[in-house]
């Protein structure tokens, strides 16, 4: 039942933010301050992931969202953390190490509107397609389970890989 539920959301938040172009626009300071895109992940699954520390979904689903990326890393997906919380970088630092994050996390303040619109409910996952394409959002918590089995579809569909025009 959480992958259709998953997937109901995606289809649901993805038609509603799908008028712009919110994955090129997309840049954010990593915890070195450094600008990071999503260009570098073209041709992978991306998972973006707005959580804090103070959230417990959040904290429950990094765990996962770990596990997800160690599996598929160096070869269809990734996930990249966005803290969205005003904390000091110290802080988020040691937290990342104690928690054993080692997707790339970037930061964002709260108050800041996303390429992909406001940001209302902590955690948010948007998923962005190997080719780029925004796919959608989960708002709330996210399992392993629930990412494989949205992209294992997205994989099996037949619409999916068939060329336009066909």
């Amino acid at each position: 039942m959480k992958a259709v539920t998953f997937t109901l959301m995606i289809l649901f938040f993805g038609a509603s933010v799908a008028a712009a172009d919110p994955v090129s626009e997309f840049s954010l300071p990593d915890l070195e301050g450094k600008p990071h895109t999503l260009a570098p992940y073209k041709g992978k699954w991306i998972i973006i992931n707005y959580w804090a520390t103070d959230c417990p979904p959040c904290l429950k689903e990094i765990p996962e969202l770990e596990n997800f990326h160690q599996r598929h890393k160096d070869k269809d997906a990734v996930v990249v953390g966005v803290n969205y919380e005003d904390i000091r970088l110290p802080w988020l630092e040691d937290f990342v190490e104690s928690v054993k994050m080692t997707y790339p996390v970037l930061r964002a303040r709260p108050d800041t509107l996303t390429p992909f619109g406001a940001i209302r409910i902590l955690p948010t996952t948007i998923i962005v397609s190997p080719e780029g394409e925004l796919m959608g959002a989960q708002a709330g918590a996210v399992t392993a389970e629930m990412i494989d089995h949205y992209i294992r579809d997205r994989a099996d569909d037949p619409a999916e890989s068939a060329p336009s025009g066909s």
